[in-house]
Formats: C-alpha cells, sequence, structure tokens
C-alpha cells in the first residue's frame, strides 16, 4: 500500500485572478547535499560532485508503473476540502513513458531499461498525480527513496507530450537542466521569472522557481564549457524573461525538441556502449589489480568463486570510488551489493556470500586518485 498522508495544496487559480503562462515545467527533486569533511581539495570535490549522481556503466534500471487502487495521496486544499488523487496512469500514458526509455536505449548506450511487476523489484518507481506536475530524482539519489514511494511523477498526460517523458528519464540518467547551465550566460528578468511561474499551470512558490530555473549549478555539474539550448533537458522560455542574451527579450527562446546531437554525444560518452561479458577481465582471488584509470572512468572486471562463501571486496590507496557488484544469472545482471567512499577517509568495502560456480561483475568507477596508478582492487 503506498498511500501518502494528506497534504495541503493550492487550489486551482483562476484566469481571472492570475495571468496565464502556457509553459508547464519539470519540477526536479532536490536531495540533500553532499557534505564534506575539512581538508578535502577543490579538486577532489569537484570531481567528486561531477560523478557523483551518476550510474556505473553497465547497470539494468528496472522501472514500475505503480498500479493498485490505494496508490495515491489524499491532498488537501486551501479551502479544507481533502480528495484523493491516484498515481495511476492509462494506458495511454505507460505507453509514452516506456517509448521514452526506447528511445535512450535505442542510442546503444551502456545503460539498460527493463519493466518489472512488482515496486519491491524497481529501482524507478512511476506515478501519473494529476496536478503534482512533473518531476524525477536526479540519478543514483533514487536509491533513497523508500519503495512504496514514487521516483518520478507526471502531472499531465505524456501520452501527446513525449518529450516530458524523455526529459524525466534524463533527469533519472543523472542530467540536470540546461537552463541552469554557468557557462549559458542567460540573466533572467528574475521577478518577471517569479510572476510567471507563480501563475497557472505551474502555481510555484519563489523557492521552487528558484531552484529549478534561476539557480545556476555548479561548473562541476555540467558537461563541458558550452550550453546547449536545443537540450532536452532545457525548458522553453516566453519573449521577455531573459534579459541577455537579448535576442530572447524579444523572441521565445524554444529548443528544437527532442534529444539534442549533444544530449547524445554526451550519453554515449558518459555511458558508452559495452562489449559481451567474456570480454571483461577476470580478478582473480587476492590478487590485487592496480587501476589505472582516470577521474570519471570505470572498469569492469570478471570474479568467478570457487567455492560458496562469505567474501570482501576492497580498493587500496588513497582515491575516492564507486563499485558495484553483480550476478550474472542467465545472462542478466542482478544488483548484489555497492559501495560509494567519496570524500571520506575510507576505502570502498563490500562483504557479501557469493556461490561456487557462479559468475560475478565487479564495476568499479574512479571519481579522483591523489596518485594516478596508486590504486588497486582486491578480493579475499
Amino acid at each position: 500500500m503506498a498511500r501518502a498522508p494528506a497534504r495541503k495544496t493550492p487550489s486551482p487559480a483562476s484566469d481571472d485572478l492570475a495571468p496565464r503562462y502556457r509553459h508547464r515545467y519539470c519540477n526536479a527533486r532536490s536531495t540533500q547535499p553532499r557534505v564534506f569533511g575539512p581538508g578535502l581539495s577543490a579538486d577532489r570535490v569537484r570531481a567528486i560532485n561531477s560523478m557523483g549522481d551518476k550510474w556505473v556503466n553497465g547497470t539494468e534500471l528496472s522501472y514500475y508503473f505503480f498500479d493498485k487502487p490505494t496508490d495515491g495521496e489524499t491532498v488537501t486544499a486551501v479551502d479544507g476540502t481533502t480528495s484523493f488523487v491516484s498515481w495511476r496512469g492509462s494506458n495511454a500514458e505507460k505507453a509514452a513513458v516506456r517509448q521514452a526509455f526506447d528511445r535512450w536505449a535505442a542510442l546503444g548506450i551502456g545503460l539498460k531499461f527493463k519493466e518489472v511487476p512488482t515496486r519491491e523489484q524497481a529501482m524507478v518507481r512511476v506515478g501519473f498525480m494529476a496536478g503534482n506536475g512533473s518531476w524525477s530524482y536526479v540519478g543514483r539519489a533514487i536509491l533513497g527513496i523508500a519503495t512504496d514511494q514514487r521516483t518520478m511523477n507526471f502531472g499531465w498526460s505524456v501520452a501527446a507530450d513525449p518529450d516530458t517523458a524523455v526529459h524525466e528519464i534524463g533527469h533519472t540518467l543523472g542530467f540536470e537542466h540546461e537552463h541552469q547551465n554557468p557557462f549559458s550566460g542567460i540573466v533572467w528578468d528574475e521577478e518577471k521569472v517569479y510572476a510567471a511561474l507563480a501563475a497557472p499551470p505551474n502555481q510555484w512558490s519563489r523557492d521552487k522557481t528558484f531552484f529549478n530555473i534561476i539557480r545556476k549549478l555548479d561548473t562541476s555539474q555540467v558537461q563541458g564549457t558550452t550550453w546547449d539550448p536545443d537540450s532536452v533537458m532545457h525548458y522553453p522560455f516566453e519573449a521577455g524573461l531573459i534579459r541577455s542574451p537579448t535576442k530572447y527579450l524579444t523572441q521565445p527562446l524554444q529548443p528544437a525538441g527532442g534529444l539534442s546531437p549533444r544530449d547524445v554525444s554526451y550519453v554515449k560518452q558518459l555511458y558508452p556502449p559495452q562489449g559481451p561479458m567474456t570480454g571483461f577481465p577476470e580478478l582473480k582471488l587476492m590478487e590485487s589489480r592496480p587501476l589505472n584509470l582516470n577521474a570519471g572512468q570505470q572498469i569492469d572486471l570478471r570474479i568467478k568463486p570457487t567455492r560458496s562463501r562469505n567474501y570482501e571486496i576492497r580498493t587500496l590507496g588513497s582515491a575516492d570510488t564507486v563499485i558495484v557488484l553483480f550476478e550474472d544469472v542467465n545472462g542478466q545482471l542482478k544488483y548484489r551489493g555497492g559501495d560509494d567512499d567519496s570524500g571520506e577517509d575510507r576505502n570502498a568495502y563490500l562483504k557479501l556470500r557469493m556461490a561456487r560456480g557462479s559468475v560475478y561483475v565487479l564495476r568499479l568507477r574512479l571519481y579522483y586518485a591523489d596518485r594516478a596508478g596508486e590504486t588497486a582492487v582486491l578480493w579475499w
């Protein structure tokens, strides 16, 4: 049962009381910012931030659509009335989201997507709550969300708006809003932006508008030093909300629609296509393997236990890494455990049972190393 507690929501504003702004926007869900201990260098913090929300390449992202009559929320309007709003979507809406996953998969990236029948199996849990906006948590933040809660929502029908579904999945892949790129050069007419987003259909607070539009991302959260106004992760904006570049004083900023060429190149760079697992080198028991990786790079290793027992896996040296272990089950990689030591004074570590005759894949992504070539990984 996934019935959420009652919450207050504003009543729909009359068109006679507030100007209508025609664009409906994604409200990306904020997560608790990383807090680093003293002594971390600026380079190390930037390296961690640039990859902290991203998945290890080769991950299979399982997704699920809420489907029970009790899946939903009781909302309380400002006039005190309450109503139950379902999280269930229509067949057409679910088909649009499936097609959006297929559009990302068709690029040949290293991530896989699979619809699963239960919420307990899913990493991505999709709701269709009308009036709650369209939103998603960003990247690996979804792993901290309870299994009876949504990690993604669509607040209007995406059957006729497929780019919204592609956009929200982009957030799940770890991508932020492109109009918040610090290299965009955008200077907002801030009060006009706040007024436009306070009106229907968004009805956003100033804090929500600041977080999703006006706030600039850290340079470590974006790719390169260029701006892509055609990105599927970019909002459209009506004329007059942007003061600079000055052309948008008199003309709207309208992305071309769909995945831009830069979207495609960026996702392939971050999640490159993978060959067969048989091509992964084997990590032998008790033999440490040096990690000759640059920041952001990944290595995939096979592990083949000869006995069924508990094993330990650990990185060695001064480095920030994320490690994830999968078991090969009939050609499908099933998640068995993971650890992220970034920003901490320790090494990534797993202790778990592995079975004789099974094959496991250890994926390791390096955020940062104090000294290149002086880190390693070992299992025993």
